[in-house]
């Protein structure tokens, strides 16, 4: 198990391979999943 601290959303994971509807919509769902991981693990930004 690591610290949430030291966990991080890599953004650049094939997202020059994409279209811009598919980027952008592969960054919503990544501030999306961050905002879950920080609210029920309680990371302080």
């Amino acid at each position: 198990m690591i610290d949430a601290r030291q966990f991080w959303v890599n953004p650049d994971c094939g997202l020059k391979t994409r279209k811009e509807k598919e980027t952008i919509a592969a960054l919503r769902d990544m501030v999306r999943a961050t905002k879950e991981i920080r609210e029920t693990y309680k990371v302080i930004k």
